[in-house]
């Protein structure tokens, strides 16, 4: 027999030996505090992943999330490849133990200690396969000069039961730290020299016991090793081309993005709002013709507030001269001895006329200058109540007017003050024009004039009686300071047709003027109903 350590785990062949009982490990205590500090690190991870992640431009969130997620999936693919492999390699293995263990015990060659004894151990060697028998007993038996197969409380149990299943382990041995296989089955053995007598007599002379065979695990292990190299290489082959991949793929998606930063500084360096050139129907792109459009709304309101104030002084010009020029006179006037009462009291009446005319033209360019897209702080009115004071007003103002009013109930949402006054002033375009120049009222006691105001599903109609809109000046009545040849000689800012077009698109709705049949100019306001309007 061959000599062995006597701190080796396996025992030698034909030498008796109680299996070891293994040693219970002590109990780790656990911290009270341990789960307050892991919640403690992974809170601290995750506040610096997001502050660094935030500090991340686009381009390099995009190469990193792109390298993170075939970075995750290459991981669980190698790890459901790797896992898979090793199972069905133990597997196999393990069916394989377990047959030529069974069929080794029941044809009862193994099992004969003379025959077992008599096993070369480089026979054994050369298959890398552990043989040997237990007893219920706990004696071990094996081939001479040879290790045996490690054996346990699960090989006794086996010996001992004598039942039908078998028992697979893995066994690690310190001794080059190889691994082995180790499948017991049970088995009646026969004692050393009694091979005739255990032919003769079984019954009499088997023992009960178990067949041990370990297989060597290295060339499985080798195999998973090098199958985890190659995961691993391939893995990390894949984040890197992901990674640049992603670059690749930043750096030509997000190349539109950066045109259109560029020209966002551009326009905040230089306040120009040209267009950029837009090509292609993605995100990007629709991106851009958004800020293009934006652009292009920026540009008209920008040249609407230049209009706005280009005309603003010219109208203001003209009645700032004319007071200017009245108070000269007054002062030359007073310096040379004064004017007369009924010259001065018409000097200062002019003055007070173009100051009231200077007062409605600060007021409407007010209005107009605000250029809000809609109503702001809208409250539930009664459109009915709002024309109805407006004709109150208006017709105390123009008392030679023939009226014929119907209204009837309307709500809407919207700014009470700015449709009042979108309101008067058509009222008031009406009343200036159905009467004739110079005429407030006829010596009759006629009407000079004729309105007709209805109010009826949100839609105001007014019509004159006075001689109509020509058919050039018509696509122009609401613009801004825009006053036709008959107008120029009325009073008027030419503000307040469009005063009413402002309030009118403000609240959502329209308003369009036409020349009525058999009448003078009829203007018609559209409103929508409460019940249909956004707040």
């Amino acid at each position: 027999m061959s000599q062995q350590h006597p701190d080796d785990f396996p025992s030698y062949a034909g030498r008796p030996q109680q299996p070891q009982p293994k040693p219970k490990q002590p109990a780790q205590p656990v911290a009270n505090g341990n789960g307050n500090r892991v919640a403690a690190t992974a809170a601290r991870t995750q506040n610096w992943w997001n502050e660094t992640l935030h500090k991340l431009s686009l381009h390099a969130r995009v190469t990193l999330l792109a390298a993170v997620a075939v970075g995750l999936a290459v991981a669980i693919v190698s790890v459901a490849a790797y896992i898979t492999v090793r199972q069905q390699m133990y597997q196999n293995l393990d069916n394989s133990l377990t047959q030529r263990a069974a069929a080794a015990a029941k044809k009862g060659v193994l099992t004969d200690l003379t025959i077992l004894q008599g096993v070369p151990s480089d026979a054994l060697g050369l298959s890398d396969i552990r043989v040997g028998v237990i007893s219920a007993q706990g004696q071990q038996f094996g081939p001479p000069n040879s290790l045996l197969p490690p054996m346990g409380q699960d090989e006794l149990q086996i010996a001992r039961e004598q039942g039908n299943e078998a028992s697979l382990r893995t066994v690690g041995i310190r001794n080059g730290g190889s691994h082995f296989r180790v499948v017991a089955v049970p088995a009646s053995y026969c004692p050393q020299g009694r091979t005739e007598a255990c032919r003769a007599e079984p019954e009499n002379f088997l023992q009960p016991g178990a067949l041990v065979v370990a297989q060597s695990l290295g060339p499985i292990d080798e195999t998973l090793h090098n199958l985890g190299v190659v995961l691993w290489a391939f893995g990390l082959i894949g984040v890197i081309g992901a990674a640049l991949a992603g670059n690749a793929v930043a750096r030509s998606g997000l190349r539109p993005l950066a045109r259109l930063t560029g020209a966002a500084e551009h326009v905040a360096r230089t306040e120009d709002l040209k267009p950029i050139p837009v090509g292609g129907t993605d995100e990007i792109s629709r991106l851009a013709m958004a800020f293009n459009a934006m652009l292009a709304a920026l540009a008209q309101s920008r040249d609407r507030q230049r209009r706005l104030v280009g005309d603003a002084g010219h109208e203001l010009r003209t009645p700032l001269t004319s007071v200017r020029t009245n108070l000269d006179l007054l002062a030359q006037a007073d310096k040379r001895g004064g004017l007369r009462p009924e010259d001065r009291q018409q000097l200062l009446d002019d003055v007070r006329a173009q100051m009231d005319e200077l007062t409605t033209l600060i007021g409407d360019l007010t209005e107009l200058a605000r250029d809000t897209p809609q109503v702001r702080n809208a409250e539930l009115i009664e459109l009915s109540n709002v024309v109805e004071d407006a004709v109150m007003k208006v017709r105390r103002r123009a008392p030679g007017l023939e009226w014929d009013v119907q209204i009837t109930p309307f709500p809407v949402w919207g700014d009470e003050r700015l449709l009042g006054r979108a309101v008067t002033n058509l009222l008031d375009n009406a009343a200036k024009y159905s009467v004739p120049e110079g005429a407030e009222q006829r010596s009759d006691g006629q009407p000079v004039g004729h309105i007709t105001v209805r109010l009826l599903d949100g839609v105001l109609t007014v019509t004159d009686s006075g001689p109509g809109i020509a058919e050039a000046d018509l696509p122009h009545v609401f613009e801004r300071f825009y006053r036709s040849s008959e107008a120029r000689s009325r009073p008027g800012s030419g503000l307040g047709l469009a005063i009413v077009k402002h309030a009118a698109e403000q609240h959502g709705g329209m308003i369009y003027a036409r020349n009525a049949p058999g009448a003078g100019a009829q203007f018609t306001l559209w409103l929508p109903h409460a019940a249909t309007q956004t707040r």
